[in-house]
């Protein structure tokens, strides 16, 4: 049995490096994260000079005679207890409020270049991926980077400074004996904390994996909501989705237990410390070899200390989880695309855009090629129809042409610049595509629309609607082109849906157009209407029309008819009838159903 992915991944170890990777970001903000430290820094030297002053006060009572000379206790020690506490505080504050910025920005950069470089990767890698799992990796990700930052200028730096000066402090003021008993302390605490969670990380990941696994499951099934209906199968889906929680549950179970263990050792260290420390400093008081003061200040420091550490242990957890996080979003930074621009690449010059496949063979795994040997013309200006049976190539070469993918041998230019010598941008910028199953943005008819050319007025916007032939339709909307189309579209039917398409095309208005299956939602009436508008705007333009209703290419400069990856007939739609061949006979058979 096939083990699952969560399995597999849960055994991986983290990679610590990955915190290189993060402080990068930081560059940008070098100023304010170096103030930020030495804020840190002040705010440190005061919150440890606090119990030498509350030692100083305590002693000073101490060796008081009477109670009424307690009124002339100089104010300057209760003062400056009180300003270092206050400036403490004070400038905690103004490190948060420098640093916040800090966190913000590197959250947006690193999301921002996640979402760019996930662009940038080939088709094939979005088909392959789930996009529940992707989204949770980058939200996670983005998040532990801004945790992960504050952590090292908020809590681990912070910590082991004051654990440094405390030791300093109980060096200079009291015998070795309780800076010994501090550094094992804090190295018992430390390795335990490292050790245990270690172990649990195993749960962490596991559980991630689940999450992402059961999220994936839920959006998955909500966009199929139609599907769902259609076979009854909500039961099917909610017993489906309570197995992935099931097991979610599990894995967040042994998360949880983990962590109690993990709590309570940590809880026997510090009391065991304290109680050790307090019952030094006790028997040296009773000697009389320290003051009341200094038991006082031994006290505050170790509360002062154990405070903080305890939460470091929280907070090393939780780097942990985010570094689990941000290796999960590297990891996507690292996924090469297979389609990527030549450092030398050139803007692609349409001028007319002659096309040309030569002898163009490729397949989407090496053990099963979809193209043989293709090799056709489109001349500037002409439109080119391919058609044949399912799953004979058509889609594969609009794919081609539009750089989704490379083709495995053989060339494709568009007036003798080969494809894989030009920018991507140029080449999609000179390219308008109908795609055969359009999917909209979840958004207004009018963003959908004006996604062709962003920057066009509404006159020019109109002026798509009207041509097509989307202008009787909006008519009858309440809201107009401002009514939204729910996601994916499904607020629209696919015929409607298949319009705003052509439209944003139209608003494109690009020198080379793919027509793949452009009105194959279309009913007969709006077909005919919306053929005479695609002629239009095809007879300016280099054109490739892929079809499956052979009388929708009646008008193509040349048709060819692909069979299982090769081109086995090529003419224009007389010539092919003429030659009696496989057109003319998948022509008559679809006469004969259409009849």
């Amino acid at each position: 049995m096939r083990k699952s992915r969560a399995n597999d991944y849960s055994g991986q170890r983290p990679n610590w490096r990955i915190i290189a990777s993060v402080l990068p970001y930081l560059a940008e903000y070098r100023r304010r994260a170096l103030l930020a430290v030495g804020l840190l820094v002040l705010a440190k030297v005061a919150n440890v000079l606090v119990p030498v002053a509350l030692k100083y006060l305590v002693d000073y009572l101490d060796g008081l005679e009477t109670t009424e000379a307690a009124l002339f206790v100089p104010l300057a020690l209760v003062a400056g207890y009180g300003a270092l506490r206050f400036a403490s505080t004070l400038f905690q504050e103004l490190r948060d409020a420098v640093f916040a910025r800090v966190a913000e920005r590197v959250m947006r950069r690193a999301a921002l270049q996640v979402f760019e470089h996930l662009h940038r990767l080939d088709l094939g890698f979005h088909l392959a991926r789930r996009t529940g799992a992707l989204s949770r990796d980058i939200e996670r990700g983005t998040s532990g980077m801004a945790f992960l930052l504050r952590t090292l200028v908020f809590n681990i730096g912070p910590t082991l400074l004051e654990v440094v000066l405390v030791a300093l402090v109980l060096a200079v003021a009291f015998d070795a004996s309780f800076v010994v008993t501090v550094l094992v302390a804090v190295t018992l605490y430390v390795g335990f904390s490292l050790a245990v969670t270690e172990w649990r990380t195993r749960f962490v990941r596991e559980a991630n994996e689940l999450d992402n696994q059961s999220n994936t499951r839920a959006v998955d099934s909500l966009l199929n909501y139609e599907t769902v209906k259609y076979f009854n199968a909500e039961a099917y889906e909610a017993e489906r989705y309570d197995r992935d929680l099931a097991a979610w549950e599990q894995a967040r179970i042994k998360h949880r237990l983990s962590l109690a263990a993990l709590n309570t050792g940590q809880a026997l260290i510090v009391a065991a410390s304290i109680t050790v420390m307090m019952g030094m400093a006790t028997y040296q008081v009773a000697e009389g070899r320290m003051s009341l003061g200094d038991l006082t200040m031994i006290n505050a420091y170790l509360l002062q200390l154990f405070i903080p550490l305890n939460n470091l242990g929280f907070v090393y957890r939780e780097m942990r989880e985010s570094v689990i996080n941000i290796e999960r979003m590297f990891g996507l930074l690292d996924q090469a695309p297979q389609v990527a621009d030549r450092p030398d690449a050139a803007e692609l010059v349409p001028d007319g855009g002659r096309i040309r496949f030569e002898d163009v063979t490729f397949g989407y795994q090496p053990e099963r090629p979809i193209l043989r040997g293709v090799a056709f013309t489109v001349e500037p200006g002409q439109k080119v129809a391919l058609v044949g049976p399912s799953g004979a190539g058509k889609s594969t070469i609009a794919r081609l042409l539009f750089r989704f993918y490379d083709v495995d041998s053989g060339r494709i230019t568009i007036n003798g610049q080969d494809l894989r010598d030009v920018t991507q941008q140029s080449l999609r910028a000179a390219m308008g595509v109908v795609p055969q199953d359009t999917v909209l943005f979840n958004d207004t008819i009018r963003y959908n629309i004006a996604y062709g050319r962003p920057d066009a007025s509404e006159a020019e916007i109109q002026e798509a609607v009207r041509r097509a032939h989307l202008d009787g339709f909006i008519s009858e909307l309440p809201q107009g082109l401002d009514t939204l189309v729910g996601e994916r579209g499904l607020k629209v039917s696919g015929g409607e849906k298949q319009r705003i398409a052509i439209a944003r095309v139209l608003l494109k208005d690009p020198p080379l157009l793919i027509l793949d299956e452009a009105t194959s939602s279309l009913d007969s009436a709006a077909e005919r209407a919306i053929l005479g508008t695609l002629q239009e705007v095809a007879a300016s333009r280099t054109t490739l029309a892929i079809a499956h209703r052979l009388s929708t290419i009646q008008d193509a400069d040349q048709i060819l008819l692909i069979e299982h990856g090769r081109i086995v007939e090529a003419g224009t739609h007389g010539e092919l009838l003429a030659r009696d061949g496989a057109y003319a006979q998948l022509w008559r058979y679809q006469e004969s159903v259409a009849g």
